[in-house]
């Protein structure tokens, strides 16, 4: 299940076989570890990272649609966390949120996560507890790759990697100290946009990722954004494009308005798209707009540079089967419904534009219907039997775009005007600021589930709650 970073630079599979005399499957190992990586090639100094099995990104783990996923975690460094599993809809004690789930695993400790895996798609893994916007900063996050028994007939795939860091002129990471005590975030950061890294990495590489195709040639891509906070649009380029998956779900093919889709923190799209037919075409993924901060950051993220033999001419993309296990309906007239205020940050502009100054991760700076959730030791947001259809609305009252994240389940975006819904799965959601989005589900997973924040410096801060279903 485990996939070394030259098959990931290439896009490939590859699967480790159980020795037939053995008692049970192999554990694939996730050590966390400090190392010291180069992460930018121009300089010759390296930066210490927290790492999967001296990887950052961690390694990238594929298993086949149904099978059992078997990970031992192993912590070698100094402070306790667990291992979600975002976007899967595996049963609630392998979910991967300390205190609430599970208890937290020590320095020293191991805990083994075994599940199935229901649903074919992109998935991520990352550190998870009150310390996990540092933890996913300093390299603690990976993929999980679910391959269904019939996938799309391409000439390539190929996965594009999206990580960002902040580093210092000694190209170590950010972060600052109070009273001799470490402090990685800023106020600026937590009550803000959250930490937006200028080093942008695409597979591990400098930005942009070159991939090799020949002119016409079908390739599927895998994009994810395994930053803590950047929220950007990814716009397509001279190539014929079709969005054939969301967060970890297929859903019908369909070409993104403006030829462009928005991408938040966490967020996976699964791309088919068609090389263009001239031999040195330009066609390319390019982030456009400016982040929460202000700042500008068009860039190319990848590149595909069009050589070689032409292919003949592929059919039109298709939809992919959807997936029967999701409900068919959502009953929004018989649906348990709820309103929830996200509150917090900065009051005004003129506390925006202050000078970042240190603060301890883990205070109480956003809120949800009033509570702040940096401990989940509160009562549920709500509870609901098993098989409850579940309409939500996130009013953003604060400054900035928020992002809103649900374990265990997906949603279903609904229209503001009439009980419409958009045509694909999410587990989570971009609600800009000031407005209000609403969404529904189907609680069909038992279990006592996190809800919060996908800007993972909010989540630490106080944008989190949990919410129970009772078999």
């Amino acid at each position: 299940m485990l996939m070394s970073r030259r098959t990931l630079l290439a896009g490939g599979s590859a699967f480790l076989a159980v020795p037939a005399l053995a008692q049970e499957p192999a554990f694939t190992v996730l050590e966390a570890r400090k190392a010291r990586v180069a992460l930018d090639p121009s300089r010759k100094d390296e930066t210490e990272v927290w790492s999967f099995n001296g990887e950052v990104p961690g390694p990238v783990l594929r298993v086949r649609r149904g099978a059992e996923v078997r990970v031992r975690f192993v912590n070698k460094l100094d402070e306790a966390f667990a291992i979600h599993w975002g976007g899967m809809r595996i049963r609630n004690a392998m979910d991967g949120v300390p205190d609430l789930t599970q208890k937290p695993v020590r320095p020293g400790e191991s805990f083994d996560y075994v599940f199935a895996a229901p649903d074919a798609g992109t998935y991520w893994y990352h550190a998870s507890g009150p310390n996990m916007a540092e933890q996913v900063a300093r390299g603690l996050c990976g993929l999980l790759i679910v391959e269904d028994s019939e996938p799309p007939t391409v000439q390539h795939e190929f996965l594009a990697v999206l990580t960002d860091w902040k580093l210092d002129a000694q190209q170590q990471i950010v972060s600052c100290s109070i009273g001799g005590k470490r402090s990685f975030h800023t106020n600026v950061e937590l009550m803000g946009a959250g930490r937006i890294g200028e080093l942008l990495r695409v597979n591990a590489r400098p930005s942009p990722e070159h991939f090799t195709v020949e002119p016409g040639a079908r390739v599927r891509l895998r994009l994810a954004n395994l930053s803590t906070a950047r929220i950007f649009s990814a716009t397509f380029e001279g190539v014929n494009a079709r969005v054939v998956g969301i967060d970890g779900q297929a859903c019908g093919a369909f070409e993104p308005l403006r030829r462009t889709i928005p991408v938040g923190p966490g967020a996976r799209f699964d791309i088919i798209l068609d090389a263009p037919a001239q031999e040195g075409a330009r066609a390319a993924v390019r982030m456009t707009g400016t982040d929460q901060t202000g700042g500008g950051q068009d860039r190319d993220l990848v590149v595909f540079d069009v050589r070689g033999k032409a292919v003949a001419q592929s059919a039109p993309i298709t939809n992919p089967p959807l997936n029967a296990a999701l409900p068919a309906i959502i009953r929004l007239d018989k649906a348990t419904r709820l309103d929830i205020n996200i509150e917090g940050g900065f009051a005004n502009a003129q506390e925006a534009s202050r000078p970042a100054i240190c603060a301890p991760a883990g205070g109480s700076l956003w809120k949800l219907n009033g509570k702040s959730g940096k401990a989940l030791s509160y009562k549920p947001l709500f509870s609901v039997a098993r098989g409850t259809s579940v309409s939500l609305g996130f009013i953003n009252k604060t400054r900035v775009t928020q992002v809103v994240r649900i374990h265990g389940h997906v949603l279903r975006q609904l229209h503001l005007l009439d009980d419409g819904w958009e045509p694909y799965w999410r587990d989570s959601l971009i609600v800009p600021a000031g407005k209000t989005v609403r969404a529904a589900f189907v609680a069909d997973n038992p279990g006592k589930w996190r809800l919060g924040s996908g800007i993972l410096e909010h989540a630490a801060s106080g944008f989190a709650a949990w919410f129970e279903v009772k078999d």
